[in-house]
């Protein structure tokens, strides 16, 4: 257990909602399709005039007024999303620079495990502030997923959508009950290939005259990914629990990634959890990413669904095939 706390956290959805009707009507697909195949009835989509890091300091100004702090109490920035801004340098510092965060006062790095990203950062945070190393840690998912999306590919074209969250990581006083109990992490990578974009790196570099628009566009193969995902999910949390000492029903939320209706339709049937459980933004903001968690951690404090003093699981798996779950204090 790690005496640390989630001092503050905030979020940013742009402002342009896309309905159902306006994709039905651009990609050609029956009506009312899309909310029977993913549960989700409209997204946000980033305009001209916002991007990863623009949100992502929007969601961190937000944090820090609910933290009660200020930008330069921050010593730490991570950036946990899945796909950088630019190649180089780090998200992180773009974001240090757009909060006018004074140079020099906070190190700056980035975490990318996809849409685990934000759980991997979390823990590696909570680790660092009870060693000491840093005193007030910043994470921030951001996520601009619109611009990547396959029109050929209707089922992960109308999933997802855009928006940031952030969470200001610091130590737990004397007499608060909030802490960081237990992360666990699984990657099974024979689902690697399930999941993916191949454009953008060094295999297929973007100045490689071989690299075609399509190899930079997401590519995701939804059946295949539930069937491993449900496969190996209900054993994970057994271990998971196992090694916790939560027991599923000590606990006040359970939030996880919004992945599709389906896959969180399997915690409450097949893995132990009542609906009450479960707090849900899919149907209003489509799978964000790695700023899906957050996101609606994030949500749900504000909404008083989550007060200070719960158990809090989040939940979810991310490309690679990787699972992950944590279990904390709020």
């Amino acid at each position: 257990m790690l005496r640390v706390k989630m001092a503050g956290l905030g979020w940013y959805l742009p402002e342009r909602r896309v309905t159902n009707v306006e994709l039905e009507k651009r990609l050609g697909i029956p009506a009312g399709w899309i909310e029977r195949a993913t549960g989700v009835m409209e997204r946000r989509y980033v305009s001209a005039c916002e991007s990863a890091v623009s949100m992502g300091a929007a969601a961190a100004y937000m944090a820090l007024r609910h933290a009660g702090l200020e930008v330069n109490d921050i010593d730490a920035i991570i950036g946990a999303s899945s796909a950088p801004h630019q190649a180089i340098p780090c998200t992180a510092a773009l974001l240090q620079r757009e909060l006018g965060a004074p140079e020099g006062a906070s190190a700056c790095f980035d975490i990318n495990a996809t849409c685990l990203s934000f759980l991997f950062a979390l823990q590696t945070a909570a680790h660092l502030v009870t060693a000491n190393v840093y005193r007030s840690v910043l994470i921030c998912s951001t996520e601009v997923a619109s611009r990547s999306l396959n029109p050929r590919e209707r089922e992960s074209a109308v999933l997802f959508g855009d928006g940031a969250a952030a969470a200001i990581i610091t130590a737990s006083q004397a007499g608060e009950e909030s802490a960081f109990y237990h992360a666990f992490f699984e990657t099974h990578s024979s689902g690697a290939d399930l999941t993916e974009i191949t454009g953008g790196g060094t295999h297929h570099h973007p100045n490689d005259p071989g690299t075609t628009p399509e190899m930079n566009m997401f590519h995701m193969q939804g059946p295949a990914i539930f069937r491993q995902a449900a496969l190996l999910m209900e054993p994970f949390l057994d271990r998971f629990f196992a090694a916790s000492g939560w027991e599923r029903r000590q606990i006040d939320a359970v939030i996880p990634h919004q992945a599709s209706r389906h896959a969180i339709e399997q915690l409450s049937r097949r893995f132990g959890f009542s609906s009450d459980q479960l707090i849900l933004n899919l149907a209003l903001r489509g799978n964000c990413v790695s700023a899906s968690i957050p996101l609606a951690l994030a949500e749900a404090v504000y909404d008083g669904r989550i007060r200070r003093g719960d158990r809090i699981l989040l939940v979810g798996t991310g490309a690679g095939l990787t699972l992950g779950a944590a279990a904390l204090i709020f």
